[in-house]
């Protein structure tokens, strides 16, 4: 049957009517999430694809991955060449070496080239060097080794040798000629105005005296060998001093140690005179009070003192310690050699159960930073003999100095320490 005109029905919504109570606007739904201003359709994905431009993309990438192996290509390159200069030239170094253990020529030029460095023993005379270009560079660097050695020198250039410096060559001097090709005019033209007693030495690559233009004119020449095995224009395509000076440095530089060694007892000492400054300098310099040569306080690892810390804790500690010293606890600290006696039963006891281990801070034997070592050397001995005489003290070689610094520990020492200082000294 068809619907009544007007006929009036049911109008389903969002409001919810109970019986009973008042009635109230019914709250709107949620809105539904705005819609795409993109269709998603297959097209629109075509579309945001092809903005991309893969093949622009593809390019750029091609030319970084192209520039990172060009780089590579140049690193690889440098690094080939850098390690063919040093290998040949070590390779240099090689053959000067086995000349001088084999050849006769080259082992009697360098003993008399240093019995006669060594002639005076360094009372008077004086050895001088002199050389052109990078020769005159290596004699230089000579003449700066030597005498930080103690053995006298100075460097005279040739031309100036000819416009008066000929002066600086006294009659007990000795003289060094440096010129890898034996014919240098500048060191040729010299040879006329040196006197005849003067002993003259030639470092050159020559290895035979009747190949060397200089030892035709002057046959009392000492010929003391600096050849390359192979010609730096070989070697690197160009005649650029290198391995050359390499060569001439190094042989030059073993003279000069050999030398040294015979003119003075102790070469070290020698040294440490003559370059009182900078990082060498400082490093041979001599301790003058007990606080160069303790051990800093603050420099020593810490052991925390509780009931578990067995001595295998403490031997581990003073394994990775620098100076082998150990701090226990706050003030405790475990020498070097007390920690090097431990036997193995006392690497599993606490350290209450291992004597003489850990020494307390009132146990230790206090001394200013500042007191020169002899007077700390006359302090300990003078402690060591009142033990002797039966005095309350008791000090030996493990008993431990704490150095004080305004009260306060800043080092330790053990006396066996500073004794064996005081007779090496």
């Amino acid at each position: 049957m068809a619907p009544r005109q007007h006929e009036h029905r049911l109008v389903q919504n969002s409001a919810v009517f109970v019986p009973g109570e008042s009635k109230f606007t019914a709250v709107p739904p949620p809105s539904p999430p705005s819609p795409s201003s993109h269709p998603p359709s297959a097209a629109y994905l075509c579309s945001r694809l092809s903005d991309l431009d893969l093949d622009r993309l593809g390019r750029r990438l091609q030319r970084q991955d192209s520039a990172a192996a060009e780089r590579q290509v140049v690193t690889e390159k440098r690094l080939h060449d850098g390690l063919h200069v040093i290998n040949t030239e070590a390779a240099a170094l090689r053959c000067i070496s086995r000349l001088y253990e084999t050849d006769p020529v080259a082992r009697d030029g360098f003993s008399r080239t240093v019995e006669t460095i060594t002639r005076h023993n360094g009372e008077r005379g004086k050895l001088i060097i002199t050389g052109v270009g990078k020769s005159g560079l290596i004699g230089k660097k000579l003449v700066a080794t030597f005498n930080s050695l103690a053995i006298p020198s100075v460097f005279l250039h040739p031309t100036e040798a000819l416009h008066g410096d000929l002066g600086t060559i006294g009659r007990d001097d000795a003289l060094m000629f440096i010129t890898f090709s034996g014919k240098t005019q500048e060191l040729l033209g010299l040879i006329p105005h040196l006197d005849e007693s003067l002993p003259v030495i030639l470092l050159t690559s020559h290895t035979r005296p009747d190949t060397c233009e200089f030892v035709r004119l002057r046959p009392d020449t000492i010929l003391l060998p600096a050849p390359v095995h192979e010609a730096e224009t070989t070697s690197f395509g160009v005649p650029a001093p290198t391995t050359s000076t390499t060569v001439a440095l190094a042989v030059g530089d073993a003279v000069a140690i050999t030398a040294a060694k015979e003119i003075h007892a102790c070469v070290s000492r020698v040294f440490a005179k003559h370059h009182p400054g900078g990082a060498i300098g400082a490093s041979f310099r001599r301790p003058e009070t007990i606080r160069d040569i303790a051990t800093p306080w603050h420099d020593l690892p810490i052991v925390e003192a509780h009931r578990g810390v067995v001595g295998a804790d403490v031997l581990k500690a003073g394994y990775t310690s620098k100076s082998g010293w150990v701090r226990v606890g706050s003030s405790g600290v475990a020498s070097p050699g007390r920690i090097r006696g431990l036997g193995n039963d006392q690497l599993v006891a606490r350290l209450e159960h291992v004597p003489g281990l850990v020494v307390a801070r009132e146990d230790m034997l206090s001394i200013c930073g500042t007191t020169n070592l002899r007077r700390a050397v006359d302090f300990v001995v003078g402690n060591m003999k009142q033990s002797a005489d039966g005095c309350e003290y008791v000090c030996d070689s493990r008993t431990v100095l704490a150095v004080l610094e305004r009260g306060e520990i800043m080092g330790v020492l053990e006396v066996g320490e500073l004794l064996e200082w005081s007779a090496s000294s």
